[in-house]
């Protein structure tokens, strides 16, 4: 049985919504366990207690040690104390970051945790990291995240030999910024797949199995992609009622149109992947339905079925015994 501590006070639509996909997410085998008040209706799910909630706009490392017993906090703290097997949360991702290093702590040999995030792409999914955790980042930590996104893309992906990418501003070697140049020529010296740079407007298209940037670079792709996909599909559904030809084509193509929203939306990933740390933990969006929450918990699973931390760990230690000197 594997056992999800879910943070039933994150996000923007409620604890009922967070409970209703914890519910879903239920089965024989995967166990969602609710971290949050005594007055929370669990419906029948196990309950840990938490008293405070943190919230978006706190500053999350001052948030994380002011309110110990917040929701996010303790949910990080079953898995650090193997009460659950990975942690979900739609809340202040910025605190699950800092709760994560406090109470899960990093890996050995971890510089930064990445955020590691499915992109739907033409081909295929592919791995974007980091989507988030680092604003700031070093050649040495795009490298990190390269072989941590190699890990998710074999485990999660079931990719045999992920291919790995660099996002910059051009395919060619001598395009980008210093850090993009620094890592193009560590990446190349790895044992990983390296295939050279890419660029967004590749992203899907299904650039490689693995692409990897700093943080800053990558939250700026991701949310462009997701708020143009967005607003196109709902552009989309708009023409096709605003005429009754419009709503005649509608029904022809509806079958296809919910296959292309299904694969787009990004409620049918659930959430990304925090890695680098001693225990699984999953982010899910901020307006996470009760459907993004049961695909976080569900991806959470697989993560722990997977063994992603300890394989993470493994891929790191014997990167630094490869390490000259």
């Amino acid at each position: 049985m594997t056992r999800i501590a879910v943070d039933a006070l994150g996000g923007d639509r409620g604890p009922a919504e967070i409970v209703a996909g914890a519910l879903e997410a239920r089965t024989p085998d995967v166990e969602p366990v609710l971290v949050g008040p005594t007055w929370l209706e669990t419906r029948g799910l196990e309950l840990i207690e938490a008293t405070e909630v943190i919230g978006m706009h706190e500053k999350p490392s001052d948030a994380v040690r002011g309110k110990p017993d917040a929701s996010l906090v303790v949910a990080n703290r079953a898995v650090a104390e193997g009460r659950a097997d990975a942690v979900v949360s739609a809340g202040n991702t910025g605190a699950m970051l800092a709760a994560g290093l406090l109470e899960i702590r990093r890996l050995r040999g971890v510089f930064r945790p990445g955020i590691a995030v499915m992109i739907p792409a033409r081909g295929g999914v592919s791995v974007l990291i980091d989507a988030g955790a680092n604003a700031d980042a070093r050649p040495e930590h795009l490298v990190q995240f390269a072989h941590m996104g190699a890990i998710f893309a074999e485990e999660i992906l079931g990719r045999s030999s992920p291919q790995v990418r660099l996002l910059s501003i051009g395919e060619e070697d001598e395009k980008g910024n210093q850090l993009t140049l620094e890592t193009l020529e560590l990446l190349r010296d790895s044992d990983l797949d390296f295939r050279g740079n890419t660029e967004a407007r590749d992203l899907l298209r299904f650039a490689a199995d693995v692409v990897v940037c700093d943080g800053f670079t990558g939250n700026m792709a991701l949310k462009l992609m997701e708020g143009t996909i967005k607003t196109l599909l709902d552009e989309f559904r708009k023409e096709i009622e605003a005429s009754p030809r419009g709503k005649l084509g509608g029904l022809l193509i509806r079958s296809a149109a919910r296959g292309l929203r299904k694969r787009l939306d990004p409620d049918t990933y659930g959430g990304a992947y925090l890695l680098g740390l001693r225990g699984l933990v999953v982010i899910a969006h901020g307006s996470s339905s009760r459907t993004a929450i049961a695909n976080a918990i569900t991806l959470g699973a697989q993560g722990a079925a997977g063994n992603v931390v300890a394989r993470v760990a493994a891929r790191l230690e014997e990167e630094v015994a490869a390490a000259p000197g």
